[in-house]
C-alpha cells in the first residue's frame, strides 16, 4: 500500500506531490513515462514562465527545476521512464518500467497528472498527399529546441494556438520564413502576449478566419492551398491561393490525455475532454484526484500549479480522513461560458473558479447566480477564448446556494 501515487511528473504532478507532503503526507511516489521530470516545460526553452509564481520571467526548464529541486530536497521518491496501463475503481495502479517490468500499487489516493497532448492532422481532414514536411507544433519544437534539428525552411502554420504563435517566432529567430499563420476562427486562440511578441515583432501575418484546404507535393511538401471560411467555417471557393512552402505546422488544439481516466470509470466532462471535479479536485471515484492539463487546458503554467496544489492539499485531506464532502451544488454555465472547473462545490468556503468563455467579448460582465439571486458580478474590458478567467466565490456567497450558474451579459 502506498498512500499517494501521482501519475505524471510535469508541472502539475511535482506541485501536487510538494502541497501533499507539505500537508503531513510522506508516502508519496510520482510514476513519470518521460526519461526526466519537467513534462513538456522541458522543450519550452522560451521565457514567460512564473510571472504569477515566482515573479520573475522564467524559460520553461527554469521553471521545471524549481519544483523538481523541491522534489529532490523533500526526498520525495519518483520512477522515470514509467507507464502506466491501467488504473481500477478500487486505486490499484499497473504501471511497466524496463527496471521492474509489470507491476502493481495499491494506493490510498491518487492525483492525476498526465497532461495533455496535440490534435493531429488525422482529425482535420485536410485534402492531398501524405508528404514530409506535415508536423505539429509541438513535435517541431522538440526538434529545434531539443533534437538540434530544422524541420524546414518556408513555413505555413495551421492553427493560432499558443505553441503555433511561439513556433512561428522560433522557426523566423532559426532563419526560416514563416508565410503565414492561418486561423480557422475569427480570432486568435492565444494570448494577446503571443500575438503581439511572436506575430506583430517579426512581421508575420494572422490569417483568421483562414484554414488549409490542400497540401501539395509527394515526396515532400511543396505549398499548401489556403481558403477563406464563411460564419460556418466551411471554405470560400473562390478566395483560395497557394502559398509555397516545404513545411506545414499543426497548432490545432490540445486535448486532455484521458485514456486512463476513462478506463477507470471516472466521469468527463464533454467540454473540458477532462474529468468531472469537486472544488477539492476530487473526481467520481472518491481518493482519486484530478488536475493540470489532464483535467483542462491551462494558458499559463502558474495556474497549473496553483491547482495542483490544491489537489495535493485534499489528498492529504483525503488520506487523513478529513476531506469534507458536505453539499452538492453543481454550477451551470450560459453558453457565452463555455465552462468552468470545478464543476461541483461540496464545502462552502472560499472557492476559486476557472471558466472560458466561448468567444471574444467586449465591455463583459460576469454573473454567478444562485437561483434568481446573483450572489457575485465583476466586470471585463475583453474576455477571449484563448485567455482562462478566474473568480472568487467567498464562502458567504455561498451560504445559501443550492445551484450556481454562470453567465455572461455584454453591456
Amino acid at each position: 500500500m502506498t498512500e499517494l501515487v501521482i501519475i505524471g511528473g510535469g508541472p502539475a504532478g511535482m506541485s501536487a506531490a510538494i502541497a501533499a507532503y507539505e500537508n503531513g503526507i510522506r508516502d508519496i511516489l510520482i510514476l513519470e513515462r518521460d526519461e526526466r521530470l519537467g513534462g513538456i516545460l522541458q522543450q519550452c526553452i522560451h521565457n514567460g514562465f512564473g510571472l504569477h509564481r515566482f515573479g520573475e520571467e522564467l524559460t520553461g526548464p527554469e521553471y521545471a527545476w524549481r519544483y523538481e529541486e523541491r522534489v529532490r530536497e523533500l526526498s520525495i521518491p519518483f520512477k522515470l521512464n514509467t507507464m502506466v496501463l491501467d488504473i481500477s475503481e478500487d486505486k490499484v495502479i499497473t504501471a511497466a518500467n524496463p527496471t521492474d517490468g509489470i507491476f502493481r500499487i495499491q494506493a490510498k489516493a491518487v492525483i492525476l497528472a498526465m497532461g495533455c497532448r496535440e490534435r493531429s492532422r488525422g482529425a482535420l481532414n485536410i485534402s492531398g498527399t501524405r508528404p514530409a514536411g506535415v508536423y505539429s507544433a509541438g513535435t517541431a519544437q522538440k526538434l529545434v529546441n531539443m533534437k538540434g534539428f530544422m524541420p524546414g525552411k518556408k513555413v505555413v502554420i495551421l492553427g493560432s494556438g499558443d505553441i503555433g504563435l511561439i513556433m512561428a517566432r522560433r522557426m523566423s529567430l532559426e532563419g526560416a520564413e514563416v508565410k503565414a499563420v492561418c486561423e480557422l476562427m475569427p480570432y486568435s486562440g492565444g494570448l494577446a502576449r503571443n500575438i503581439e511578441q511572436c506575430l506583430n515583432d517579426f512581421n508575420i501575418p494572422l490569417l483568421l478566419s483562414h484554414t488549409v484546404v490542400k497540401i501539395h507535393g509527394k515526396k515532400r511538401v511543396e505549398g499548401v492551398t489556403i481558403a477563406k471560411v464563411d460564419d460556418k467555417g466551411k471554405p470560400i471557393e473562390e478566395t483560395r491561393q497557394f502559398i509555397e512552402c516545404d513545411t506545414l505546422l499543426l497548432s490545432v488544439g490540445l486535448i486532455p490525455e484521458n485514456e486512463l481516466t476513462k478506463s477507470a470509470g471516472i466521469d468527463i466532462n464533454k467540454i473540458t475532454n477532462g474529468a468531472s471535479v469537486t472544488q477539492s479536485r476530487e473526481t467520481s471515484i472518491p481518493g482519486v484526484f484530478a488536475c493540470g492539463n489532464v483535467l483542462h487546458v491551462h494558458d499559463l503554467v502558474d495556474y497549473v500549479s496553483e491547482e495542483a496544489e490544491i489537489a495535493g492539499k485534499n489528498a492529504a485531506l483525503y488520506i487523513n480522513g478529513e476531506l469534507k464532502n458536505e453539499v452538492d451544488i453543481p454550477i451551470d454555465t450560459d453558453g457565452k461560458v463555455r465552462y468552468t472547473v470545478p464543476q461541483r462545490i461540496t464545502e462552502k468556503k472560499d472557492t476559486k473558479v476557472f471558466f472560458r468563455v466561448a468567444n471574444v467579448y467586449e465591455n463583459a460582465e460576469i454573473k454567478v447566480y444562485s437561483g434568481d439571486e446573483v450572489i457575485f458580478k465583476t466586470r471585463k474590458p475583453k474576455v477571449a477564448p484563448g485567455e482562462m478567467q478566474c473568480i472568487t466565490l467567498k464562502e458567504q456567497q455561498l451560504e445559501n446556494a443550492e445551484k450556481l450558474s454562470i453567465g455572461l451579459e455584454v453591456l
